[in-house]
């Protein structure tokens, strides 16, 4: 006989209603939902840096410790919010916990990532009837979308999974069940608490943007088009139910010369782009989908991708997140992950030693992160290129796999194959001669162990 619920998890994403569900439940006595208990930019709501007593320092140090103290309520059905990007570290514990009822909250991901963007331009994230809304329309990105979209779609197959093989079950709900109050009721019932006779939607929340995509979005015309070119039959059939890198074949660049040349370039790695439009007509922005039809077109073509030294690769991360990062990527560095940069005025004009002396505290941090040790997933261009490649796999592998030290020669090698003649001299870096300091060659071998292994790179003299 099934146990009844002891707590409960809700697994959503940006802008999928969330916040109204959590209204509704923590409306009612004896259930309490924490919010993003394990975002790893706040502590359950914005501006919150402490969780029943558990501060942010303490649950990056050790997450078990605020989820042992959130479900430490009896008599009481506690919850929280948990999202894609949120600490990977509990999510196992969840999963296999079967006291935990699982809440799957989805909403149509366009209209997410509208509502995402129409957010992030107006900082207006809530919104209730004293309020009024700010006019706006977004541009939609289809690269951006579609990321968006396999990342989510990603996360959700690991979490259907884990439930599969764990023989367990979830309540799905979607955004427009959210204001049914027979839904409401059904799910608090579901939850164990049939004492409750009935639940209201909370009301404190209203729709933001109730408007036709038409008049949300300024280029709407090309984001019809664009869209026609997803396979609807393809956008849930992700074989990767495991915490693994996905093929991104998004970033594909592929040249027509010649039977074809297929650039699969692992970021952080040297930009190619401009090399390979000097062969000829190039195109990009690749779905799985239109990707094997051009294979199909083009037999004889030949792929490949650029490994670069990780020392190096790792120096090209360090610079992306002094130039281009997002700040709360910075602020959250310095609170909390032990990198000292000052403060973001500052960095434009940072002397050459000093960010020597930031590179090995970022290279520390990196290896304490690709080690599952911190609470931010590993973003790409950080990622060890082993784990990259193997990502590649899961959709096809690459002909080649050139060291960028061997550019020049492998490529015109590569490209010969490919029936291209005078491919000219690809661009390359050498690895900065400021960088060979013995503490950071070091450092970055302990950080990408795995990738010297598995393609054999050498400490740079």
């Amino acid at each position: 006989m099934t146990e009844p619920f002891r707590r409960f998890v809700i697994f959503a994403e940006m802008r999928t209603g969330s916040n109204l569900l959590e209204a509704t439940l923590n409306a009612l006595k004896g259930i309490t939902c924490f919010g993003e208990a394990f975002n790893p930019y706040m502590m359950g709501w914005p501006d919150k840096d402490e969780l029943q007593g558990i501060t942010r320092t303490e649950r990056e140090a050790d997450p078990t410790r605020l989820l042992g103290k959130l479900f430490d309520k009896p008599d009481h059905l506690p919850g929280f919010r948990y999202f894609h990007d949120h600490d990977p570290r509990v999510l196992d514990a969840i999963l296999n916990d079967r006291g935990c009822a699982k809440i799957v909250l989805t909403r149509n991901p366009l209209d997410s990532y509208v509502s995402t963007c129409l957010a992030r331009q107006t900082n207006q994230w809530k919104l209730n009837e004293t309020e009024t809304p700010i006019p706006a329309a977004i541009t939609y990105d289809g690269p951006e979308f579609r990321d968006m979209l396999a990342t989510v779609g990603r996360f959700q197959q690991q979490v259907m999974h884990r439930l599969q093989v764990t023989g367990q079950s979830a309540f799905w709900l979607g955004y427009e069940d959210l204001r049914d109050a027979d839904v409401m009721t059904g799910l608090v019932h579901w939850l164990g608490r049939t004492d409750i006779a009935r639940v209201e939607p909370a009301t404190d929340q209203v729709p933001q943007n109730p408007r036709e995509l038409a008049q949300k979005v300024a280029n709407f015309d090309q984001m019809q088009q664009d869209l026609h070119r997803l396979d609807p039959f393809m956008l849930h059939r992700i074989p990767n139910f495991e915490p693994r890198r996905g093929p991104s074949v998004p970033s594909f660049r592929a040249v027509e010369a010649g039977r074809g040349l297929l650039h699969m370039p692992i970021p952080g790695g040297p930009d190619l782009a401009s090399w390979m439009a000097g062969l000829g007509e190039t195109r990009g922005d690749f779905t799985q989908t239109t990707l094997r039809q051009w294979k199909r077109q083009h037999p004889g073509h030949r792929s490949f991708a650029v490994l670069r030294h990780p020392l190096h690769r790792a120096w090209t991360a360090f610079r992306h997140l002094l130039q281009r990062a997002r700040p709360e990527l910075r602020q959250l560095l310095r609170d909390v992950h032990r990198v000292a940069l000052p403060a973001d005025p500052a960095l434009a004009d940072l002397p050459q030693s000093r960010q020597l002396e930031l590179f090995a505290q970022f290279l520390a941090f990196l290896r304490r992160n690709l080690n599952g040790q911190t609470t931010l997933p590993t973003p790409a261009g950080w990622a060890s290129q082993s784990e990259v490649v193997a990502g590649f796999a899961r959709f096809s592998t690459p002909d080649m796999l050139i060291r960028e030290d061997r550019l020049a020669a492998d490529m015109t090698a590569l490209a010969g194959a490919a029936g291209i003649a005078n491919a000219g001299q690809p661009p390359s870096q050498d690895i900065p001669s400021f960088l060979l300091e013995k503490p950071l060659v070091e450092a970055a071998r302990a950080a990408y162990l795995r990738d010297y292994v598995a393609f054999g790179f050498a400490d740079p003299a």
